[in-house]
């Protein structure tokens, strides 16, 4: 009787340890993203939320894969691109916490400032919406072009009002940028792929500064907004040994957005 009691004990405990743990799929790009989240998986696993992290190549699959409810979250871009992705999709995803951001910046293999480009430069920069309107108004501040002061965050090659050196612009996907430059005068990279392709931030034409509106946040589904693992998982993110990990391991070529 004494055992079968104690198993039945044993089993209610195992049951109910079972039942408090949660897994979640959260999708995120390669580098730094994938970096950041597996720390903060281990906090998130100390308070019973188990993280599975799936990673993709490409900025479309995170968002069409959360949507569809094969991930719960996903962990890579900023409001801008998320709008552009609503607005082109329908999702019906929302912003839940900041993560960090991840400056976009102009490399070059041939200058070492924005001054040396000359006239007729080819540029290539990313082509989804929010990512080319935010490296053309990087490139603005340089003087190297000046853009209608309407076009914003919505800004786009034919936006631009000057042009003194006839700068050519080609738009490829970002995850591309990278392995132009042997091609190019200069190619904006975000980055996570810059630091993949072994490009140094310090050493880029321009870069964007911490006082950037592109931070990166955890999205979920509209419908999962009020659940209690999306607090826990963006207090898992928001911690103070992420962002510890975050400035010792990336010195300054990614900042804790929080």
């Amino acid at each position: 009787m004494l055992r079968r009691l104690l198993a039945a004990s044993c089993l209610s405990l195992i049951t109910l340890v079972g039942a408090q743990a949660e897994t979640i799929k959260v999708g995120v790009t390669a580098g730094p993203f994938a970096e950041v989240l597996d720390v903060a998986k281990t906090n998130a696993a100390r308070e019973g939320l188990i993280i599975e992290s799936v990673e993709f190549s490409d900025f479309v699959g995170p968002n069409a894969a959360l949507a569809a409810g094969d991930l719960q979250a996903n962990s890579y871009q900023h409001r801008p691109f998320l709008q552009a992705q609503i607005d082109a999709r329908g999702y019906d995803l929302v912003p839940v916490g900041r993560t960090i951001l991840v400056p976009i910046a102009f490399y070059s293999k041939r200058y070492k400032s924005v001054n040396e480009i000359p006239a007729g430069a080819t540029i290539a920069i990313p082509n989804d919406p929010s990512n080319e309107a935010r490296t053309l108004l990087l490139l603005e501040t340089t003087g190297l072009i000046k853009l209608r002061p309407e076009a914003g965050f919505k800004a786009t090659p034919v936006d631009i009002i000057e042009n003194p050196k006839n700068i050519k612009f080609i738009e490829l996907e970002a995850a591309q940028l990278a392995r132009t430059l042997d091609d190019v005068h200069a190619a904006a990279v975000n980055k996570n792929y810059a630091l993949q392709a072994g490009l140094n931030p310090l050493e880029s034409l321009v870069r964007e500064g911490p006082q950037s509106r592109y931070i990166c946040e955890v999205v979920v589904r509209r419908q999962d907004v009020e659940k209690p693992w999306v607090k826990q998982l963006v207090a898992a993110f928001q911690s103070p040994n992420v962002k510890e990990f975050i400035d010792k391991h990336f010195k300054g070529a990614v900042i804790a957005g929080w």
